[in-house]
């Protein structure tokens, strides 16, 4: 019986990864145990103007593949160079038929996407919280909301030295 299965893979790669393994399964003639091979896109909306912005990855980094689980099926999978893991280890467990129809309504648009907001402003000072300057406190100096990056200023050996970070790698 196939199921669903969360494979975590480089990050930009969904694309290449799907038509790579599409690709061996007919080659390896392996079509009776495969399914799908979805990169999950879903109509994101905007927090801030209540607008539907242009479709995006909901799960950047991940696909989700319909299989039956055999050796075969998941070392065309596994042995991809791409592919990291599939979620659940060695042994992978198939995601829930509620998870599934929540997926696929967010893919068609039933169920919109929210785009986390952070709000950050020019003046404001953050808690770095990851990365090199981790425990360092910087005032935010430029922010790109499109690359989701913030310029912040830190001192380092008594001189404020711009360093560009992710909104993930500080805290308000």
């Amino acid at each position: 019986m196939k199921r669903w299965y969360v494979v975590q893979i480089y990050t930009g790669f969904e694309e290449v990864v799907k038509a790579d393994l599409e690709k061996r399964i007919i080659e390896e003639n392996l079509q009776d145990l495969f399914g799908e091979i979805l990169v999950p896109r879903g109509q994101v909306v905007s927090m801030i103007s209540g607008e539907q912005d242009k479709k995006e990855k909901i799960f950047p980094g991940y696909l989700l593949i319909q299989l039956e689980m055999t050796g075969e099926s998941y070392k065309v999978v596994a042995s991809n160079p791409r592919v990291t893991r599939f979620l659940g280890g060695e042994k992978p467990v198939p995601i829930s038929d509620k998870e599934v129809s929540r997926i696929f309504s967010q893919i068609s648009g039933e169920l919109p996407v929210a785009r986390e907001t952070i709000t950050f402003m020019e003046g404001n000072e953050v808690n770095i919280s990851s990365g090199p300057f981790a425990g360092f406190v910087g005032v935010v100096e430029k922010i790109d909301e499109e690359r989701e990056k913030l310029t912040v200023m830190v001192s380092i050996f008594g001189r404020l030295t711009p360093v560009e970070l992710g909104f993930d790698q500080v805290k308000r």
